[in-house]
């Protein structure tokens, strides 16, 4: 899945908002970030735009886990 955020800034109110998309609509979240660009191009009040993705099959948990004692990591340099 994607979600697409965005600010409209209005003075000193700053609103968030939020957009999802399925995750085979890569194409249409990215179209949609470029409409937002192209009205902060044109002089609107549209700030922080960005895009995060999350699949929702993903095998392991998000983040750095922890390690036990047997976990044995070594950078190889030559």
């Amino acid at each position: 899945m994607y979600m697409v955020y965005w600010t409209i800034v209005n003075g000193e109110e700053h609103v968030p908002h939020e957009r999802i998309f399925d995750t085979a609509d890569m194409v249409a979240a990215m179209r949609f970030m470029e409409d937002l660009r192209r009205r902060q191009r044109a002089g609107e009040g549209v700030r922080f735009i960005t895009m995060c993705s999350e699949h929702p099959d993903v095998v392991g948990h998000p983040g750095v886990d922890v390690t036990g004692p047997e976990y044995n990591w070594k950078k190889r340099r030559r």
